[in-house]
């Protein structure tokens, strides 16, 4: 789930797109989303697979169960997409629909860039109280 839903309590389009990102990633590498027992580089699979994406060892993340048993121009597409969905500021998420179609090959792959972006989350504040008297 993407993390502003932890904040808001709210889903959207954009974080159900999100969602789909994870799922994309489990599926290309073959794990969860965190992993604890991985070193601490690795225990994100977001913040993995993007490390490995922007060292261009993208092929490097996927499921080794899979023995290079897998169409390299798919298995390359399947990640860029979920990094795509799960950008971190919601505005550069593509929908569904436009995911699907870098899928299908019927759209080019989009650019990511090569460092995730620092994720901003919006965190509802809370009224500040007044300061109080303590004098008597």
């Amino acid at each position: 789930m993407v993390p502003k839903c932890y904040t808001t309590g709210k889903a959207s389009k954009k974080s159900d797109v999100y969602s789909f990102g994870v799922v994309a990633l489990e599926i290309a590498c073959g794990r969860k989303s965190i992993e604890s027992t991985y070193e601490e580089q690795e225990a994100s699979l977001v913040d993995w697979v993007w490390e490995a994406c922007g060292n261009q060892m993208l092929l490097g993340v996927v499921d080794k169960k899979l023995s290079a048993d897998f169409n390299v121009k798919e298995m390359e597409r399947l990640p860029i997409v979920g990094l795509w969905c799960v950008h971190p500021p919601p505005s550069m998420r593509p929908s569904i629909k436009q995911a699907i179609k870098v899928l299908n090959f019927e759209a080019a792959l989009p650019n990511l860039p090569s460092r995730m972006p620092i994720p901003n989350y919006d965190i509802p504040s809370t009224p500040s109280s007044e300061p109080t008297n303590l004098v008597h």
